[in-house]
Formats: structure tokens, sequence, C-alpha cells
């Protein structure tokens, strides 16, 4: 299946999913800018989320615990295999206002139908994707006035954080991302009430805003 990832890199997250949480960095490096953003997005009880590239559900907890029972979360992912990890860890938490969905996240509109969000997370995945200016659209569409949104994704370290650059770089060629494309300027274009943090000498960025509109 082809969708905004290539086969290739649905074909690494399949072959890697079960080592994913292990080996990605998520403690040490990675989990920062999840915290920062998800922390930054005012989820309330009831809420209904949508997790873009969801993966092996890392988001979950700290989404569920602000949207409480009442809440619904989404998550979608191209990756098969990913979501037989991240099902797995819904089963184990008793996490039974999760909603999985494989697909091509351009086609939201067949995939979750006339659903609309509360918010929108794009953890990491923009920036995998292929047709990620695609998936930015379908996704706002998604979200209702004066809903939220939370990117966060990879660029490559600066300052003196340059002496991690080879490392920042061999991890964005393992997981496929580009670390030139700055998918979260699309937020920071197009949201209001925007605000930017950078994490790990730059190597994250994490975003988050609102749409435009009455809420």
């Amino acid at each position: 299946m082809l969708g905004p990832m290539s086969s290739r890199r649905i074909g690494r997250y399949t072959l890697g999913a079960r080592l994913y949480d292990v080996l990605s960095g998520e403690r040490p490096v990675y989990r920062v800018g999840r915290s920062a953003a998800i922390g930054r997005l005012g989820l309330r009880p009831g809420d209904r989320v949508l997790d873009l590239g969801c993966g092996t559900g890392l988001n979950f907890a700290p989404v569920l615990a602000a949207i409480g029972p009442t809440g619904r979360l989404t998550g979608l992912d191209a990756s098969g295999s990913m979501l037989a990890r991240a099902r797995a860890r819904t089963t184990a938490a008793g996490w039974d206002q999760v909603r999985l969905v494989e697909g091509d996240a351009t086609d939201l509109d067949t995939l979750v139908g006339e659903a609309t969000y509360d918010a929108v997370v794009a953890t990491y995945t923009l920036s995998i994707m292929r047709d990620w200016q695609s998936v930015w659209v379908h996704a706002l569409r998604r979200l209702r006035p004066g809903g939220r949104v939370a990117v966060v994704d990879l660029s490559l370290p600066g300052g003196l954080g340059l002496v991690w650059w080879p490392a920042a770089r061999l991890a964005c060629w393992t997981g496929g991302a580009d670390p030139y494309r700055k998918p979260w300027r699309l937020a920071q274009d197009q949201l209001v009430d925007v605000i930017t943090t950078t994490h790990r000498a730059g190597h994250v960025v994490a975003v988050t805003g609102t749409r435009p509109g009455p809420a």
C-alpha cells in the first residue's frame, strides 16, 4: 500500500515495530517534545483527539490522562505492525475509548467519516510522510474552528549542539525523516496563538496553535 509514506518507509517501520519503543531514543531525546506539545494543548475531559501517525501509541497515555474516559482518541497509521503494538498497549491499559485506524492519512474523509476533532496531534510524523502537505490540509479540515494542533518534528542541532549533528542525522536517516522539511512552519503560518519551543539543541521542535474561528 502506498500511502503518505513510501512503501520502503512503511517496510522499515514494519520491521522495526517490535523494537521501536526501545531503540527510538524516546526517553532520553524525543519524549520532551511530546510532553511539551501535548501539555500545551489544553485538552479537557470529553475532547476528541486525532493522533496522526500514531505509531506504537506513545502519545496515548498523556492524551488520555487529559481527556478522560468520556473523551475519544483516534490513532491513525499506515503501518499495520506499528498499530499492532499500539493495540497491545491499548488493551493492556484498558483504554476502551481508543479507536485505531490503518490507512493513508490523505484519505481522512474515508477513514474517519464525518468526524471532527477538538485537537490534532502530529508528533515525528509529517517529516516522514511523502504527501505531508496534503495530510496537513486534510487534518485541518477535520479540526473544529477553535480546535488545537500540536506538531512536533525533527531538525538538525545547531550552536553548541553541533557536536550531536552526526548522531541526529543518523537518527533521521534511520527513521526515514527529512530534517530539512520543517513541517511546523505550516502551523506557525496558518494557526493563531502559536507557541514554539526547541529542545535538545534544536533537534526537536514543538509547535502548538489554534485553528482560527469561533470555538
